[in-house]
């Protein structure tokens, strides 16, 4: 009778430390500002030791928490979206959008605020896995895992962000 094991996951601890600087990173990147990568990055961890007692195997660790990171970076940006709207939608009678942004992406190289603006402004799922792989270095079949669809539909998603990156240049 063949026997197969799983190898279970790490305690909580391990798995926080093993993974927090590059679920800060994406973040950071997916955010683009610091205290909101604070906050999400709080409710990632707070979320996973909520659910890991149900994590079956350490194989899915790494996309289940990127999983949980993306999910509430998607909320944030359409939370943000519609108070957006409803600021817009007060201030038409007056101030111009720049007052509303004064320093929303921070300060640095020119270069880099331009990627920045570049890829906040392709569509959720493309901008997700172009930074878990370009930024966080997550395999396809993993960004399919955090994303909840294929390895190929990941792979796509990246080639066609960097397709519409490349011609915006």
């Amino acid at each position: 009778m063949p026997t197969f094991s799983l190898k279970l996951p790490p305690p909580f601890e391990e798995a926080v430390k093993s993974m927090e600087r590059e679920i800060m990173r994406f973040l950071m990147r997916s955010t683009g500002d610091r205290e909101d990568a604070m906050d999400l990055f709080q409710e990632t961890w707070l979320r996973a030791y909520r659910a890991y007692p149900t994590l079956q195997s350490e194989d899915g660790l790494r996309p289940w928490v990127f999983r949980i990171a993306s999910n509430l970076c998607r909320n944030r940006a359409r939370d943000r979206m519609r108070r957006g709207r409803v600021i817009a939608n007060e201030s038409a009678d007056g101030g111009s959008p720049g007052d509303r942004t004064p320093n929303q992406l921070g300060a640095g190289p020119e270069g880099a605020l331009h990627l920045k603006r570049a890829i906040s402004r392709l569509p959720g799922k493309q901008g997700q896995a172009l930074m878990m792989r370009k930024f966080a270095g997550l395999e396809y079949t993993e960004i399919g895992t955090a994303l909840d669809c294929s390895a190929e539909s990941a792979r796509a998603s990246v080639y066609q962000a960097l397709k519409k990156l490349r011609l915006e240049e």
